[in-house]
């Protein structure tokens, strides 16, 4: 999330961690063919496992255990047992950071995936770097993290070495929502709305400024604030704008609250957003039909990609209690990413985890190339995804429906 907000107040009970399994030695593993032990390697997770994002993160931490459970069952790196460590950020940028640091404490933690938002990810990207920890976002989606704080400007510098993403950044969603829905919607006068944090702020001015590109008007701007839920000030401005539609930068429990209020006032306009919308709450939270509304999410359904067959199947099987949501996919493929980078510096150093194992994570993870459950994984320059496949998303008869998908080319 894709991208996400810098900060949600969400009353944080601990900084402390939710454990998905604990940590062995590295020398503390299970038997391998030979009756030798295996060297532990942990893949450590860090996303909201509770809170209002919660069904998100439990998606990102079940994907990347099954991950691991698949490499362990084949085999797939000789000698090596990957395990989980999973830790709840509850969506807070502080609770990030302090998990970075505790991974970053366990000697067996290799990589990481995570977290779900860009404002989280802010504050975890130089407590990864200091460590030469590699880091593989499956949802962050804000530029800068990859592209540095002047990628609007075209002055393109990665921050952090050890940073990389499976998702496509707001460049490419911004834009790629922009087009759907002056050209393909037929709307030309929007009405924009953010939450004023990372991902939503971002997203927001992306979209504008494509929109107004291709020719569109954007009749007002208004920002609401994360966990309010009376927007109806907001909803009002839609309405005498004479606006044909809305476009929000945010997340689903603001999101849905304010598709609710702007139709109760009589406004019949479809409201879009971002991957960050793209959840079935968004949905429920809303006492109107939400018939119209518009998302865009990253890559393309993961239920019509034969690459994801085998992964839904196996997830099912495995009997997770949440689904995988809207990051599963790119979540298996980051967790699969740091697999085959260990893979790579174990089959270099004569099938041992060599001492500087992180570093050397970090260098084989830039030259991976596979073929993954949301299909070719690979990194650019930037650490950022080359897969630059979207969706957009229409709400029919009470759930999201895909209706276009497409390969985004800047």
């Amino acid at each position: 999330m894709r991208h996400r907000s810098l900060l949600i107040l969400t009353t944080v009970i601990t900084t402390g961690a939710l454990t998905l399994t604990a940590c062995g030695s590295r020398d503390g593993g299970s038997k391998d063919n030979s009756g030798g032990k295996k060297t532990v390697v942990v893949i450590g997770v860090d996303a909201p496992l509770t809170g209002s994002l919660s069904a998100l993160g439990q998606g990102i931490k079940n994907s990347v255990d099954l991950a691991a459970k698949t490499a362990n069952k084949n085999n797939e790196v000789p000698g090596i047992e990957f395990k989980v460590e999973a830790l709840d950020d509850q969506a807070v940028p502080a609770s990030g950071q302090a998990n970075a640091t505790k991974l970053v404490g366990n000697k067996d933690v290799v990589g990481v995936v995570g977290p779900l938002n860009s404002g989280v990810a802010q504050q975890m990207q130089g407590v990864f770097a200091s460590a030469n920890l590699a880091q593989v976002s499956p949802a962050n989606t804000n530029p800068a993290l990859s592209q540095g704080d002047n990628w609007g400007k075209g002055e393109f510098k990665r921050p952090f070495k050890t940073y990389f993403r499976t998702a496509a950044t707001d460049v490419v969603q911004g834009k790629f929502a922009a087009q759907y829905l002056f050209k393909d919607a037929g709307k030309k006068k929007v009405f924009v709305v953010d939450d004023k944090q990372t991902y939503g702020a971002g997203l927001a001015a992306i979209f504008s400024e494509e929109f107004k590109k291709l020719g569109g008007e954007i009749v007002g701007t208004d920002h609401v604030t994360v966990k309010e839920t009376d927007f109806s000030a907001t909803a009002d401005k839609v309405k005498s704008s004479g606006a044909d539609s809305v476009y929000f930068g945010g997340q689903y429990p603001e999101g849905g609250l304010l598709a609710d209020q702007i139709k109760k006032t009589g406004a019949n306009v479809p409201l879009m957003g971002g991957d960050g919308i793209q959840d079935p709450a968004f949905i429920s939270a809303s006492g109107e039909a939400n018939e119209g509304d518009l998302s865009t999410s990253i890559g393309y359904p993961v239920e019509k990609l034969d690459t994801a067959k085998k992964f839904i199947e196996d997830y099912k099987t495995e009997g997770y209690k949440d689904p995988y949501a809207a990051y599963g996919g790119y979540s298996y493929d980051a967790g699969w990413a740091l697999v085959q980078a260990v893979k790579t510096v174990v089959a270099a150093n004569s099938g041992k985890l060599p001492d500087d194992a992180r570093a050397k994570v970090v260098e084989a993870l830039g030259k991976v190339s596979f073929e993954g459950v949301t299909g070719k994984v690979a990194f650019d320059e930037n650490g950022d995804t080359t897969n630059k496949q979207l969706t957009v998303y229409k709400v029919e008869g009470g759930k999201w429906v895909d209706v276009k998908s497409d390969t985004f080319n800047q």
